[in-house]
């Protein structure tokens, strides 16, 4: 992978996206969702400064485990600005997630244990079932297919 020389202190989009490893259009989506910022040329062309390239890699991981952008987004908000992420944010901030990643590994391994059963009923819209319906928290009102009728 080329190296970036220290007396560059930018970088233009495709420069950010080699070395990032993300597609230029993800670090279009990033910046237009407040992730990542660029500043304009006198040719409107994107520059990155050098630090960004921290701030992607802290925005890869986090997606990688499951972090919506929204959540990630708050957690970049607290930081100073042009501040890159350390190691000590990443831990401050994944152990704030780690509640949230508990709750999402409890209901895969729910769907996991469940997956066959519900195979097997075939519809999705029994009372019972633990996929579409966890402890039966739509049994109060109605069951099957009317309550999804209800919904329409």
């Amino acid at each position: 992978m080329p190296q970036i020389p220290e007396k560059i202190h930018e970088l233009t989009v495709g420069q950010l996206s080699t070395r990032s490893g993300a597609a230029v259009s993800a670090l279009h989506f990033y910046e237009s969702k407040g992730l990542i910022t660029s500043r304009r040329t006198s040719g409107n062309q994107r520059r990155y400064t050098r630090d960004t390239l921290r701030r992607v890699a802290f925005v890869r991981a986090a997606q990688r485990v499951g972090i919506p952008l929204a959540t990630i987004r708050e957690a970049l908000a607290q930081l100073p600005e042009e501040r890159t992420p350390t190691r000590e944010d990443w831990a401050r901030l994944s152990e704030a997630w780690r509640s949230e990643l508990d709750e999402r590994i409890k209901q895969l391994n729910r769907l996991r244990d469940h997956l066959t059963d519900c195979i097997g009923c075939g519809c999705l819209s029994l009372d019972t079932c633990v996929l579409s319906n966890p402890d039966d928290v739509f049994g109060e009102r109605r069951a099957g297919s009317r309550l999804m009728a209800e919904g329409r």
